[in-house]
């Protein structure tokens, strides 16, 4: 076989020089400590290309006692892989990490015939100058920035001549075109990012950029208007004399920290609010530290807009006193704080105007709503500074007191409320005299519900207006009986799982646009042995208390999996079923695995089974992203429930992988009378839309209530004017003969 010119040429050469081909030639350069980390720092990324498809080469023949070698552009070693009996060979001759192979010095190596060539070589035996090189086969190719085909180093591979095989070639030609287009695609990469930090001027986004010291380079226009300040006010000044985005910049720029959608609130020039969204990062150019970027995103009508929306639905629309949602919400927090352990005092005076509906009905609505707002205004003078009124609802008020230190507070404040119905009211042009009846509830030393509470508060209201009305009852009658009552129970729930005591009752969901049947809410019914069919009301709570919610809510699931894939082999057509998720049962660590081990063993597509989630389990933000993603990534769908009456937060809705949103029927129920309830409604829909959801109302109870909807787009509605929740026989009966 003919001999390759340059080989030819490459041994002429040694040759003329004076080499001995029987004496060992070694290397005589090599790159100091320093040289030699600091070259390789410079060469990191290309490294870490080349080592990976190196690595691919070397797994793929293993077994094949080989070498890999890679060199820079000029010829010095800077990664040796591979084989250690041909690694300790070598070394005897001078070869090793850092030395340069140059054929001056080493004479007809692959190395350097690698970087001369335009395409790879290989050197096998006697084609080597040197005689104690003829047992060895080497292949070799250069590699290179192929846009500008600048030249970047070479890869090698050794072996002994008994293993050459022309495959070899073919083989490292393919690794060097691989790490040619890696490093291709990360140049332009690099020249991308470049390109889009110059980009600046063109983006909606304020934009400000800092050298390594924290001087600003660049403040874009956007960033002029929402904070006010001149580009040449800017430019030039350390940043970190910003009292807004200083801390930020400096934890950037000292600890190389990224910020991301940090919100920030500061006044313009002109003392409007402004409130932006604020990311910033290091900007790196090889591994060094340049300055950094930081951008502002201005949401002040979005945070106004949630605010305003915020604002509507927790207080009341003619007082403008906090509403029933409100006083839920806070009574649910403190009771958590006080089952936590917290030491707080707490009660509740519930109002009810007596003898409102003569007024009403003698003098007309426009006078009984000013007579309300009237009363609301008086009431609001006699509030401590811990007491929060609010209106329920028609004459109803109530008045949540917390903190007190004197255990007579809510007793004197009652009598204090009293005492503002001694003079009358200005309605119009007429004088209208009323009293009041109060309902006092002291929360006692021993954990109960809120609804319990309020129902204590709602009952001490209704006695006294029995005793005659303008007095106030303090609840204390029937509390150990219905302790008794609720341990009863309590010792029959614990019961209730073994004994197979729970039934799903399923309520149709209906697509409102083509009227057809799209999925079920299962909904949980205890059937007491003694007491009968009992609603979750009865008995959610109590699980919640005393931990069984989890074991049932997995019942839940697991049940209305089954039953899903039941029906559909059953032949009825294809539907969703949803299930709730208690917040104990989202906070459990093995929540994802075991849907996944339901939709296993029951063979349901995960397509066709929903859960719900509810406002409160994504305060928990980054947990809830974690468990949620990892729940949409079964393929089964997610809903959000009772929304509007919790934590309403744009983020989370913006986040989460949330397939439905589903309008609380607090909302529903007051569509058609609440011109309030009507704006959130069609607000929620405007915006779960506009995000890409679908809408479900809940609670639909009449036609009027479903026009308004189909006309607003919400997508699907459940309630009792299409059904009631039934069981699966009844189900069966309508759904599966159709």
């Amino acid at each position: 076989m003919t001999e390759p010119y340059y080989i030819t040429e490459s041994k002429r050469m040694c040759k003329a020089s004076g080499m001995d081909p029987n004496e060992v030639s070694r290397p005589k350069n090599f790159l100091s400590e320093v040289e030699f980390a600091e070259k390789r720092k410079s060469y990191s990324e290309i490294l870490s290309v080349v080592s990976f498809f190196s690595n691919k080469l070397l797994n793929s023949l293993k077994g094949t006692p080989i070498l890999v070698v890679v060199s820079d552009a000029n010829g010095y070693l800077l990664e040796i892989e591979g084989d250690e009996t041909i690694k300790s060979t070598i070394e005897q001759f001078g070869i090793r990490l850092s030395s340069l192979f140059t054929q001056e010095d080493t004479g007809t190596s692959v190395v350097s015939l690698s970087l001369q060539q335009k395409h790879p070589i290989s050197l096998i035996g006697e084609q080597h100058y040197h005689t104690f090189l003829h047992n060895i086969a080497c292949y070799g190719a250069a590699f290179h920035y192929t846009d500008d085909n600048n030249l970047l180093g070479s890869v090698s591979i050794m072996m002994p001549i008994a293993f050459q095989n022309p495959l070899f070639l073919t083989m490292l030609t393919q690794a060097v075109d691989s790490i040619e287009r890696e490093l291709l695609l990360r140049k332009q990469n690099k020249k991308l990012n470049i390109m889009n930090q110059i980009m600046l001027s063109r983006t909606r986004n304020g934009i400000v950029v800092t050298d390594e010291f924290g001087i600003t380079t660049e403040f874009n226009d956007f960033a002029q208007k929402i904070s006010n300040n001149s580009r040449e006010s800017v430019i030039g000044r350390n940043i970190y004399e910003s009292s807004i985005t200083g801390d930020y910049f400096k934890a950037v720029l000292e600890q190389g920290k990224i910020i991301e959608n940090e919100e920030i609130k500061f006044k313009d020039n002109t003392g409007n609010q402004v409130v932006c969204l604020f990311d910033a990062q290091p900007i790196y150019e090889d591994d060094k530290m340049i300055g950094a970027f930081g951008q502002f995103r201005d949401i002040s009508d979005r945070y106004r807009l949630q605010e305003k929306f915020n604002y509507l639905a927790y207080h009341d629309d003619l007082t403008n006193l906090p509403n029933r949602r409100y006083i839920n919400k806070e009574l649910a927090i403190i009771i958590q704080g006080l089952k936590a352990g917290q030491n707080r005092t707490m009660a509740l005076l519930y109002m009810d105007l007596d003898r409102f509906k003569v007024i009403n009905d003698n003098f007309g609505h426009s006078y009984g709503d000013e007579l309300i707002t009237k009363v609301s205004e008086r009431l609001c003078g006699c509030l401590g500074e811990q007491d929060v009124l609010a209106r329920m609802g028609g004459d109803e008020f109530i008045f949540l007191l917390t903190d007190f230190s004197s255990p007579d507070y809510p007793t004197k404040k009652a009598e204090e409320i009293l005492n503002l119905f001694h003079e009358p009211f200005q309605v119009g042009k007429k004088e209208l005299h009323t009293t009041a009846s109060i309902g006092v509830a002291i929360y006692p030393a021993y954990p109960v519900s809120m609804e319990r509470f309020m129902v204590y508060a709602d009952n001490a209201m209704y006695q006294a207006k029995s005793r005659g009305k303008n007095r106030y009852v303090v609840h204390t009658s029937e509390l150990l009986e219905d302790m008794m009552d609720e341990y009863s129970l309590e010792i029959d729930l614990r019961k209730a799982l073994d004994n197979n005591e729970f039934v799903l009752h399923y309520q149709p969901q209906i697509h409102n646009q083509t009227g057809k049947l799209i999925g079920f809410e299962a909904l949980i019914r205890w059937q007491h042995p003694r007491l009968g069919l009992l609603p979750p009301g009865k008995f959610i709570k109590l699980a919640e208390e005393n931990g069984l919610i989890t074991q049932i809510g997995e019942w839940v699931i697991n049940e209305a999996c089954s039953q899903n894939k039941k029906w559909q082999d059953a032949g009825m057509v294809p539907v969703k079923v949803s299930v709730n998720l208690s917040t104990q049962q989202f906070l459990t660590r093995n929540l994802i695995t075991f849907v996944e081990e339901v939709l296993e063993r029951t063979a349901l597509d995960p397509h066709y089974f929903v859960v719900e989630i509810t406002e409160y389990m994504a305060m928990e933000y980054e947990y809830s992203i974690l468990v949620l993603n990892k729940l949409k990534s079964l393929g089964i769908g997610i809903s959000i429930d009772d929304f509007g009456t919790g934590y309403s937060s744009l983020n989370y809705l913006k986040n989460f992988p949330i397939d439905y949103i589903k309008i609380d029927k607090s909302f529903i129920s007051e569509l058609m009378n609440d011109p309030n309830d009507a704006i959130i409604v069609n607000a929620i829909i405007t915006l779960a839309h506009n995000l890409h959801k679908e809408v479900i109302a809940e609670g639909v109870e009449t036609k009027e209530q479903l026009d308004f909807l189909t006309n607003h787009q919400c997508d699907i509605a459940q309630g009792y004017f299409f059904s009631k929740p039934l069981p699966i026989k009844e189900i069966e009966e309508i759904y599966l003969v159709q």
